[in-house]
């Protein structure tokens, strides 16, 4: 793996380059921060990347300190991403449904409290809506309407570039 990947429990905190926060869901989809982070690398192996898919695969709930931990090392990234890059949301479809869980539940909480930064601090953001995530027909009607700078798109290979061209704006 790159040294410019950051994955959790880790922090990197000198980052020379811009950081991409690559944000959307890990539990129920498939590993696409791996396709997502060869694109990325490919085409700006300047660019730092924050991971939030742990090296391990944990199938069950974290335990409590881990649960922090991960939220902390969520947090502590976006925040930076958001001075010092962009936030990358990539909206794969749901592949494997979790019921004891709302697919994406994080993800779309993240990507409205970044929707609002973008509004009130002009942070970067990109979303990608992959064909099959439930509720594109709402999250395009309110980013258009209320953030038409925040581009959107509908492949991965789009989104990774769009977030290294206003990466490289952060430069």
């Amino acid at each position: 793996m790159s040294s410019n990947i950051i994955i959790p429990p880790n922090y990197v905190k000198k980052i020379s380059s811009p950081l991409i926060f690559l944000a959307g869901p890990i539990q129920g989809v498939y590993t696409w921060q791996d396709e997502a982070i060869r694109i990325i690398n490919e085409l700006a192996p300047e660019v730092y990347i924050a991971n939030p898919r742990r090296a391990v695969n944990i199938e069950h709930d974290f335990s409590p300190e881990m649960y922090n931990e991960q939220v902390d090392w969520e947090t502590y990234h976006l925040k930076k991403a958001g001075k010092k890059g962009v936030i990358m949301f990539w909206l794969a479809k749901e592949t494997k449904h979790l019921c004891e869980r709302a697919y994406a539940q994080t993800s779309r909480f993240e990507l409205g409290e970044w929707k609002a930064k973008h509004e009130k601090n002009k942070a970067q953001v990109v979303v990608g809506l992959e064909e099959g995530f439930t509720g594109t027909k709402y999250i395009l009607r309110r980013l258009s309407k209320d953030c038409p700078n925040i581009p959107i798109c509908r492949t991965l290979e789009e989104t990774c570039k769009e977030a290294i061209r206003l990466a490289r704006l952060k430069a």
